[in-house]
């Protein structure tokens, strides 16, 4: 990061170029000529307003010196905070994330800065700078002193809330490595970082991690009951009414028994989150509780649905069209309970006919989040059941058109158990593929080898 010229000596040459005195050049930038003229004989350090000021009335683009700026001020010589922060902060804003990394793996040498960058990373985060802000929270992760600390564990836990998209590997990779950290956030913290966690492996289709997750959910809970609101100047910290950790732990339950098609224990454990009621609620508790109650309902006619109750099906649509949130898990449900009693579900399917034609043009580009994780898994979990759907009701044209739609989006967020199921599908009902068919799943595979490093051109020629 050795700059071949100063800032000095740019400025300079411009003024000579241009022919302008310093004087006219202090009056287009609007930094004093005094100011100017100590900046360029080096007697006086350059002030982030100022840097960008000059950059301006020298009609470059915005950050243009930052790259120069980072090395002389915090590489070559002893930085100091108060210089550092507006830097930091301004790279941020311009998206300059090389400049942030060059400069925080020097200043951090010393360790001196650990706590600013630390509150420094928080605001960013605040303000959606989510890719500066995770670059110092795995700096300060990997500086930090006190490997029991909070602070190392909630820069853990906002790595692995920034790290959540639409790879699956990646996402996997990302709860493990963060899980043995929950227990060192303070216990109201702990029951976001378990919710996010469980939400996580739900995306991921781990039943059994969800409902271990769950479980601990309902002990914090507990914990906190017996203990933590009973203290003088109790103030919660956790984002939500504390109520709604409880009952979301049940939700998660009654999930995995769903998952687990054990449809009587999901039912039980969906009534114990259908009526809640606490004394004195708040608006923001009459929220959760209506959307408590709400889940409850559509929960209700999907394990009935899913029991094969086919009379519950309409009052099932009625919901998902009502409530958007729900749609896309609602019609994959309504496709899973389709194929495993061998209903006729395409009244269904014409009814939500415009929907399921915008998921086909939606671009499913989502910044990273475990719910935009659930919902790349719904979108591909939905066609995957559709095109059996289709298939085994030999509508083959619609069917492999599916088939292709379901095998992309498995390949894009590397879901491999869904890629073997596009394949076996395919296998089964190839003789019926029409020669279009076959040529674009050839590329699709051919993409798939190439990810997994195999000599695809041997392997897609056999297809």
């Amino acid at each position: 990061m050795e700059p071949t010229t100063t800032i000095r000596s740019n400025i300079e040459d411009y003024i000579r170029k241009q022919g302008y005195t310093l004087q006219y050049f202090a009056d287009i930038s609007g930094v004093n000529a005094g100011t100017l003229s100590a900046i360029i004989k080096g007697t006086r350090p350059i002030a982030m307003a100022q840097l960008d000021l000059i950059t301006q009335g020298m009609k470059l683009e915005e950050g243009h010196f930052y790259e120069i700026y980072g090395a002389e001020c915090f590489v070559e010589s002893a930085p100091h905070w108060r210089r550092l922060e507006p830097f930091l902060q301004r790279c941020a804003e311009l998206d300059k994330l090389d400049c942030i990394q060059r400069v925080i793996q020097q200043v951090t040498d010393d360790r001196s800065y650990v706590s600013e960058l630390f509150e420094l990373a928080e605001y960013m985060l605040e303000r959606g700078q989510k890719k500066a802000a995770r670059m110092l929270y795995e700096c300060v992760a990997e500086c930090e002193k006190y490997q029991h600390s909070e602070r190392l564990a909630l820069c853990h836990y906002r790595i692995f809330t920034l790290s959540l998209g639409q790879d699956q590997h990646e996402n996997l990779r990302a709860a493990v490595h963060f899980e043995p950290y929950i227990n060192r956030l303070d216990e109201e913290r702990q029951l976001d970082a378990i919710k996010d966690l469980a939400n996580t492996y739900s995306g991921l289709r781990y039943w059994d991690k969800v409902y271990q997750l769950a479980g601990e959910l309902e002990q914090r809970v507990e914990f906190l009951e017996r203990y933590k609101n009973k203290e003088i100047g109790y103030k919660r910290t956790f984002k939500h009414p504390f109520f709604t950790y409880r009952a979301y732990a049940y939700l998660l339950m009654a999930t995995v028994w769903g998952e687990r098609q054990d449809y009587e224990k999901a039912l039980q454990y969906t009534s114990l989150y259908s009526n809640l009621s606490i004394e004195e609620p708040a608006p923001e508790d009459l929220v959760f509780i209506e959307r408590f109650k709400g889940w409850a309902e559509v929960n209700n006619y999907l394990y009935k649905l899913m029991m094969g109750d086919y009379e519950a099906l309409n009052s099932y649509l009625d919901f998902i069209e009502k409530n958007e949130n729900e749609t896309l898990l609602g019609l994959v449900k309504i496709m899973e309970a389709a194929n495993l009693y061998n209903l006729d579900v395409d009244h269904a399917l014409g009814r939500f006919d415009a929907y399921i034609h915008l998921l086909l043009l939606e671009d499913h580009n989502y910044m990273p989040s475990y719910n935009n994780q659930i919902k790349d898994d719904r979108y591909t979990k939905f066609w995957a059941e559709l095109t059996f759907y289709q298939l085994s009701k030999g509508r083959y044209t619609e069917g492999f058109n599916h088939l292709l739609t379901c095998l992309a989006s498995a390949h894009k967020i590397k879901d491999d158990s869904t890629i073997i199921y596009c394949v076996g599908l395919y296998e089964e009902y190839s003789m019926q593929a029409s020669e279009s068919v076959k040529q674009n799943y050839k590329n699709l595979i051919k993409e798939v080898y190439y990810r997994y490093g195999k000599k695809s051109n041997v392997s897609v020629n056999a297809l």
